[in-house]
């Protein structure tokens, strides 16, 4: 974690973190390791930890309230029922994933505005970056994974991912070490065929003949060469120059209008609370 945060300048003086605790174990151990790089960091910042309610059934709000109390983080228990308008709006058999994070993101941006935070950290490791960056690959025809660190438009939020480097073996045996009180999640996670899934179950049989696999991958996503690549938005190849490359825009349909205002809410909802009205209009 430390040489993620080092790489990419994740945390500076002053900064307020808001912590993004779900219950897993991904979420524990950044706060964890986030609150002993606090202890020893050369530059002062806060911590805020906060949980998303999406009142999933079988969620039990009194564990993660009770831990952050044992521990004494401040918090913020923040409560919209996603759940209802992710079931209602996703077909039988569909996966949830896509319309949940973009529900999920949303109401975590204008919560981070609201507390005055400079900082959301996020709790993706690097598996799910090289998960990301194939399904990318494999699915939507494009070269992109998980940015460590990534600012909005407006400039006004910006995610962190100090578990970048970090494999999700170990941080489920530091998990199962430091016995943190995990809660399962009984809306995506427990969806079958996710293509998620299928792509870590990909990369588990390759590393049975390729034992790096990930260090590889990992080592490719931060030693990229244009010129050997076909974006001529990336290199000019007439002059045999780099370019450099705008992110684009949503393309008008229903998901990108929705990675429009999710991901740029502070523009849209002059940052007050994300309200879920504007979700099913975009949606019906």
């Amino acid at each position: 974690m430390g040489k993620a945060i080092a790489d990419f300048q994740m945390i500076e003086e002053g900064d307020k973190i808001m912590v993004c605790l779900s219950g897993g174990k991904d979420s524990y151990s950044m706060l964890d390791l986030l609150l002993d790089v606090q202890k020893r960091s050369p530059v002062h910042f806060e911590i805020l930890a906060v949980n998303l309610d999406q009142k999933q059934p079988n969620f039990p709000p009194e564990v993660l309230p009770n831990y952050l109390e044992s521990i004494g983080v401040n918090y913020r228990i923040v409560e919209e029922d996603t759940y209802s308008v992710v079931k209602y709006h996703v077909p039988e058999g569909k996966t949830y994933c896509s319309l949940c994070s973009r529900l999920r993101r949303g109401i975590l941006y204008s919560t981070a505005i609201e507390e005055g935070c400079t900082k959301i950290a996020l709790g993706h490791h690097a598996d799910d970056i090289i998960a990301t960056f194939l399904l990318n690959l494999f699915y939507v025809g494009q070269l992109k994974a998980m940015p460590p660190i990534l600012r909005s438009d407006a400039g006004t939020n910006t995610v962190i991912r100090p578990l970048a480097y970090c494999k999700e073996s170990d941080l489920a045996k530091y998990a199962e070490e430091k016995q943190f009180p995990i809660i399962p999640c009984d809306l995506c996670g427990s969806q079958p065929n996710l293509k998620r899934a299928r792509v870590k179950r990909l990369v588990n049989e390759l590393e049975k003949e390729i034992p790096f696999i990930r260090s590889s991958i990992m080592t490719a996503l931060s030693n990229v060469t244009g010129s050997h690549l076909l974006d001529t938005q990336l290199y000019d190849f007439k002059n045999f120059e780099p370019l450099i490359k705008q992110i684009p825009r949503g393309h008008g349909n229903v998901e990108k209008e929705l990675d429009a205002v999710f991901d740029h809410s502070e523009d849209h909802l002059a940052g007050g609370r994300m309200q879920l009205a504007v979700v099913e209009s975009l949606i019906n």
